[in-house]
């Protein structure tokens, strides 16, 4: 009975793996003749922080869905997540600490403390450090500067003095420049150069910089101003260039396409999106979303873009080259910052 039983199981064996075989030989010329895709890539996810409720909200790009909503310090605002898409650093500034998310396990990994009321948070592209802004003390008028962090340990190496009330941080594609806006009584951005971190410059703008983002190219700064334009920096010297673009009403946070050739910026007051397009630098396009749009930011193959609702607790997503809205995504309360995952 024994020898039976493995006989038919060997015979069943056989025709499994020939079966396989087959699959196998159908799949290599179905491919070939290109009738067959290989599995597409999973879709990044985006991170949202909820201020009021000091929570990150994961949403799954693929299916505009909350995935899992994380707890992290209180009033988290500035977001990033690392080139290789295995940690998140969230800016908490009402703990003046960073909470550091593993994606694996959406879970906090680390809480590294940093300066007062710290706003933002940046990665470089070799994912080795995290600058994030911080004022000096309670005042907002008195020295901020900026807390270096070196990965993957997690310690801060090193502090660096940058103006009164610094806020959003940009880092040139080739991670050899970080830039800073500063908004006390000299609106300006600061420059500076790494790895060293010195040599800190500071390029006048207008009234209140708000949101910074660089270029895919590294040739170019776009500095949302509060009073409702965007000001161009030339990196190479540091310097405004053209006019000021008009934009919405209390315009906050920027992003920009990864082919170079849009710019998103979030009206606050106006509830719309500004669609700018390079290298004219005219708005071609406005975007009406939620309540209070603030955060925003693009999907790495530049499909979509996510914008942070604070007024209406949600994130509207809008589909390129088409510019609208094709989702509005219910998360916690009060989002702000937004960053998704490579």
């Amino acid at each position: 009975m024994g020898g039976r039983i493995l006989c038919v199981a060997t015979r069943v064996t056989e025709a499994a793996a020939s079966a396989r075989g087959f699959v196998a030989l159908f799949a290599s010329l179905a491919m070939g003749l290109g009738l067959m895709a290989l599995p597409a890539a999973a879709a990044p996810f985006a991170y949202v922080t909820n201020d009021n409720d000091g929570t990150v909200s994961v949403i799954d790009t693929a299916t505009s869905t909350v995935v899992a909503t994380i707890p992290v310090g209180s009033f988290p605002g500035g977001v990033a997540v690392t080139p290789d898409g295995t940690k998140v650093y969230v800016a908490n500034g009402g703990s003046g600490t960073i909470s550091v998310i593993d994606t694996a396990t959406n879970t906090v990994v680390a809480t590294i403390p940093v300066g007062y009321t710290p706003g933002a948070v940046a990665v470089t592209p070799d994912g080795t450090k995290v600058y994030v802004s911080n004022n000096g003390t309670s005042s907002l008028f008195t020295g901020g500067y900026v807390s270096v962090i070196h990965r993957p340990g997690n310690t801060v190496v090193k502090t660096i003095p940058v103006g009164m009330n610094p806020g959003s941080v940009a880092i040139a594609p080739d991670g050899t420049k970080v830039y800073v806006a500063i908004g006390g009584f000299v609106p300006s951005v600061s420059a500076f150069a790494r790895p060293g971190n010195t040599g800190v410059t500071s390029i006048a703008v207008g009234p209140e910089p708000g949101g910074i983002a660089v270029t895919p190219d590294g040739t170019h700064l776009y500095v949302v101003i509060d009073s409702g334009t965007v000001s161009v920096i030339k990196t190479a010297t540091n310097t405004v260039v053209g006019l000021p673009i008009p934009v919405g009403n209390s315009p906050g946070g920027v992003a920009i396409t990864p082919d170079g050739t849009k710019v998103y910026v979030t009206n606050f007051f106006s509830n719309n999106v500004s669609v700018i397009h390079r290298p004219g630098n005219a708005v071609v396009k406005t975007v009406p979303v939620g309540g209070g749009p603030a955060g925003v930011a693009v999907t790495p193959d530049g499909t979509k873009v996510y914008v942070t609702n604070s007024s209406a607790n949600t994130v509207s997503v809008i589909a390129r080259p088409g510019n609208t809205v094709v989702a509005t995504i219910p998360v916690g309360t009060r989002p702000v910052g937004v960053a998704i995952g490579p």
